[in-house]
């Protein structure tokens, strides 16, 4: 093998699909040779295929500026009743992640709460009923959902603002109401370059 050529190695574990893998346990070792070895990023995946590498976001992006200052994060809050559509500007030149809180004004049956993008793209559901004055949080920035501070089941996705106006449908159950807020960091290319 010339100097300074990479190969890529790839080995499948196999799991039994009942049982929660808890950890693994990676060695590197190299027998019987000379030189120099240098090992790179390592990928673990779930899944039967081999991807590609993937640059996190935080790689290519930076927080938005004015005047050499990161801009702090936008803030939209309303009322909801039965259903509305919601629309953020976001300014920043992409999408960014949407942190979402929802303030139910009455109880609500398990399954009335759902957010969607559009008209109804990447939509999330919360499974569970709620109660006058709890919080439900939607956090993309954290990657959790939350009622009242513990975690709390959801079916479908974390939510986004695209760039410029970004609209989102808020659904209750049938003439209840709810407070809302929605907080994002507005986002510019500026990060390393691939």
């Amino acid at each position: 093998m010339a100097k300074n050529s990479f190969i890529r190695f790839a080995e499948t574990l196999m799991i039994k699909k009942e049982m929660r893998v808890v950890s693994i346990t990676v060695r590197l070792m190299i027998t019987d040779c000379t030189g120099t070895i240098y090992f790179t990023d390592m990928q673990l995946q779930d899944g039967d295929q081999l991807t590609g590498y993937t640059v996190h976001t935080s790689k290519m992006l930076t927080k938005m500026q004015e005047n050499g200052q990161p801009v702090p994060p936008r803030h939209y809050n309303g009322v909801v009743r039965t259903a509305e559509t919601v629309i953020l500007f976001n300014l920043g030149k992409t999408s960014a992640g949407l942190d979402c809180y929802i303030y139910p004004i009455q109880d609500m049956a398990a399954g009335s709460i759902e957010l969607s993008q559009g008209v109804g793209a990447h939509k999330v559901k919360f499974l569970d009923p709620v109660n006058a004055g709890d919080e439900l949080a939607l956090k993309a920035s954290t990657r959790q959902c939350l009622k009242n501070g513990s975690q709390t089941p959801k079916d479908g996705f974390y939510q986004y603002s695209a760039a410029w106006d970004s609209k989102h449908t808020v659904k209750l159950e049938e003439r209840k109401s709810a407070r809302v807020l929605f907080e994002f960091q507005e986002m510019q290319e500026g990060g390393d370059r691939l």
